[in-house]
């Protein structure tokens, strides 16, 4: 069980320098402010302002999507409780495995970490490594090679974890190895912010880090795999839920 606001602490926790930073100058320029005359006092006190909504913004979304929007019940997720595989892949940061497990009871639930220190070189990856150890036998892997048999995998999730591949090229290499291994009835989930206005609103230029749905639609047709379902998760966060092509079950 998730408890109450670790959506919004994590990011927090393990991002605490920007937040640092930014209280740092906002207080800097409240402080030289009152050493100034009215008019460039009030466009530090104004800049101070923005500042600290431009930080306050994205923490009340990532309260509203993480914590109270029910993302992390999944009941989005599409179950018959038939599957005999399920597959969670993460990009060094794994707080789904667990709660996968629990609603796919059944099914045996294989863990795959394409982290690669050298590429991600992001602390607050590292700290939340360090705050979230690996699910027990996650196998690390490569973005080009899924170390499981063609069309063997009844649901594949990556959960806030595909946007991390940041080359084209691989991603598209990693996406036709969810196509390969993906039964032909089989879904892929794909959740992720989208680079678009309600993102830009909330997390400013934070929303670069996220991809376009047209670049998506793009990688997905370039693997050869459809879009079966698009669904919401309030205006911030699209669940796509990915078939191959040719397959109409």
């Amino acid at each position: 069980m998730r408890k109450p606001f670790q959506g919004v602490s994590n990011i927090v926790r393990f991002n605490w320098h920007f937040f640092a930073i930014g209280f740092v100058l906002i207080l800097f320029a409240l402080v030289f402010a009152a050493y100034l005359n009215n008019q460039y006092s009030s466009l530090l006190h104004i800049s101070a302002a923005i500042g600290f909504c431009s930080m306050i913004m994205p923490l009340a979304v990532s309260y509203h999507v993480y914590d109270l929007s029910g993302l992390y019940s999944f009941d989005w997720i599409n179950s018959n409780q038939t599957e005999q595989l399920i597959v969670n892949i993460n990009a060094g940061f794994d707080e789904t495995s667990t709660m996968l497990q629990q609603k796919f009871k059944s099914a045996e639930l294989v863990v795959f970490d394409f982290y690669d220190p050298k590429l991600h070189t992001e602390v607050s990856i590292k700290r939340a490594r360090k705050a979230y150890p690996a699910y027990a036998k996650t196998k690390q892997i490569k973005n080009n090679h899924i170390p499981l048999a063609d069309n063997s995998a009844d649901k594949i999730f990556l959960i806030f974890a595909a946007h991390e591949i940041r080359q084209v090229d691989e991603r598209i290499e990693f996406f036709k190895e969810l196509q390969r291994i993906i039964k032909p009835e089989g879904e892929i989930y794909i959740t992720e912010h989208l680079r678009d206005l309600p993102n830009f609103l909330a997390y400013n230029l934070g929303a670069f880090h996220f991809y376009a749905k047209a670049t998506w639609l793009a990688i997905f047709n370039a693997a050869n795999l459809s879009i079966r379902q698009e669904t919401k998760t309030t205006a911030f966060i699209t669940n796509f839920i990915l078939f191959k092509n040719g397959n109409t079950f």
